[in-house]
């Protein structure tokens, strides 16, 4: 565990011509960031890009450079616009090619007459990496340097990420309070931002949303790392809500 004042970060690389078209609807982003908010780690950016090398290396470079750890997603089959080793590869400078102990892995599935040139591409692992396996369909992830690449097929990625999930630093647990404003965002908007300046140490955020009676709502939810600083400033929003209902209401 690191200290209350570190944070451990996240980035996540999103990866494949798919999610960019909308023929695959992603549904690995809300989950990775759950996973990782329960642990302590801060998911704090996400980008997705494209089957196109250069495109994957220049983002994982940034995000590696950048936080704790970099997660990517999808990529690693066996069709030819499976890149991602390669662009990991190059990203660290270091070799790829038919990784022994991933070529057992895919056997434990395979039988070995099957196991064609296609198929072995999803042993080429980087030099230097870790293998990170996948209990789901064989075919493993890897761990190299501060970056986990895992599959795109949600199933797996979760299979793949509860494998990692014990290895990986992890940082004090954000918590959270949610404050019902009963009142339209733009009514609590100013007395809101005075809340916020008055409590550094804490983020509120600001959630409008439609009620069941067809009224417009709002949630303001207050996070914060530290107890005291959280049930402080969730006193402070409290009071607000409290003042800018009577003042609403005065006016009718």
């Amino acid at each position: 565990m690191v200290g209350q004042a570190e944070a451990v970060t996240a980035g996540l690389l999103v990866i494949g011509d798919e999610i960019l078209s909308g023929r695959t609807k992603d549904r690995n982003i809300g989950y990775i960031a759950e996973y990782l908010t329960a642990l302590g780690i801060d998911l704090s950016e996400v980008r997705v890009v494209p089957d196109i090398e250069d495109e994957i290396v220049a983002a994982l470079n940034a995000l590696r450079s950048r936080y704790t750890y970099v997660f990517t997603t999808g990529g690693i089959g066996p069709t030819h616009d499976d890149i991602t080793a390669d662009a990991v590869a190059k990203a660290f400078g270091v070799t790829i090619d038919v990784d022994p102990r991933a070529r057992a892995m895919l056997l434990e599935r395979i039988p070995e007459a099957d196991l064609n040139e296609a198929r072995l591409r999803m042993a080429r692992i980087p030099a230097g990496a870790a293998l990170v396996p996948n209990p789901v369909s064989k075919a493993p992830g890897f761990w190299i340097g501060n970056v986990i690449v895992m599959a795109g097929v949600p199933t797996i990625m979760q299979a793949m990420l509860d494998e990692v999930a014990p290895k990986l630093t992890t940082g004090v647990r954000m918590l959270s309070q949610t404050v019902p404003a009963h009142a339209k965002e733009g009514d609590i908007g100013g007395p809101l931002k005075e809340v916020a300046l008055a409590h550094p140490g804490v983020t509120i955020g600001s959630y409008p949303f439609m009620a069941e009676d067809g009224r417009p709502n709002t949630n303001l939810v207050v996070r914060s790392r530290d107890p005291d600083q959280l049930a402080a400033a969730v006193a402070a929003v409290e009071a607000m809500v409290a003042q800018v209902r009577a003042q609403l209401a005065a006016s009718r």
